[in-house]
């Protein structure tokens, strides 16, 4: 029972991350502007949180700076991309790489120094259920949010205007320029949602989760939200399902470790990443439900009319 619990439990810490930053990556792409610099992103928003809560003790003071500060850098990503042109890909690396290099600077004053976990929220009632009571139900407010917000993207997408006009946008640019609607502008804004979200899920994993600063503390997780998106064929149901199967394969590790098994640790350390190899493969192969399902004009440039 103990056990169940704590995958469970280690399974949406995992993946609530995973999951806010790849819901934030799938709007950015939904609206054809491929960001490849969540990596370095979630790292800015991860210290900027951290130095927060430690100056200040106020975590949701410092889960919103560093969204906003994962955010600024979103901007100098949408206006390299969108205003000067620049190509996408190449773009995004040098602004992840930008972001990784700040973050370590910033917070080289706070290297290996701890913060107090985020307070958790016990739902009532259903927190005292056996076994999922502790598991599912005893987090921090973001753990029960990250879904929430997957549900209400879901929604967005599938029924509202302004998830018409988005998947519009990553669709055919120029029929959403024709029709009346901003195409940089919205691009922009999608662009600056994905940033903010990226900074979110980094300030859970420095106060929530490890609730530590240390350079390289995102380790390749902002690869993992790229993927994810792939994997969930940008549709925000399919991205928080995978999120939670990454998840389950994050803790996996822990558990191998806890009943003894002999295994290289460095091993098991590599186990996310091989699961996002390894589901990358299995998609590609597939290449027809790929042009189905991705934003057609996804990482092209525009050049708006006139």
């Amino acid at each position: 029972m103990e056990t169940l619990t704590f995958v469970l439990s280690g399974t949406v810490i995992a993946a609530t991350p995973l999951l806010i930053a790849a819901l934030g990556e799938l709007a950015a792409e939904k609206s054809g502007v491929l960001n490849l610099s969540i990596e370095g992103m979630m790292s800015l928003g991860a210290v900027a949180a951290f130095i927060v809560v430690k100056n200040t003790g106020d975590y949701w003071l410092g889960v919103f700076i560093g969204g906003v500060a994962a955010m600024l850098l979103a901007a100098l990503f949408a206006v390299i991309v969108l205003f000067l042109l620049g190509n996408q890909v190449a773009s995004g690396l040098a602004v992840g790489i930008l972001g990784g290099g700040m973050a370590a600077l910033i917070g080289k004053p706070y290297e290996s120094a701890t913060v107090p976990p985020m307070p958790s929220f016990p739902i009532p009632i259903l927190s005292h259920a056996p076994v999922i009571g502790r598991g599912l139900f005893d987090h921090v407010l973001l753990v029960y949010m990250a879904p929430a917000i997957a549900v209400l993207m879901w929604w967005i997408f599938k029924s509202t205007k302004v998830g018409l006009v988005l998947r519009a946008t990553g669709e055919s640019p120029e029929t959403t320029h024709a029709i009346g609607y901003n195409v940089l502008v919205v691009r922009f804004l999608s662009v600056l949602f994905g940033g903010f979200m990226a900074g979110i899920a980094g300030a859970f994993i420095s106060i929530a989760s490890a609730t530590l600063w240390s350079d390289g503390l995102i380790a390749g997780r902002g690869w993992i939200v790229v993927a994810l998106v792939v994997f969930g064929a940008w549709r925000a149901e399919r991205v928080a399902l995978g999120a939670y199967l990454f998840g389950a394969a994050t803790i996996g590790q822990l558990l191998v470790q806890s009943i003894g098994v002999e295994v290289p640790s460095q091993l098991l350390t590599s186990v996310p990443y091989i699961a996002t190899i390894v589901a990358i493969a299995l998609l590609s192969m597939d290449g027809k439900r790929i042009r189905l399902n991705a934003p057609v004009s996804l990482g092209r440039v525009y050049r708006e009319a006139h």
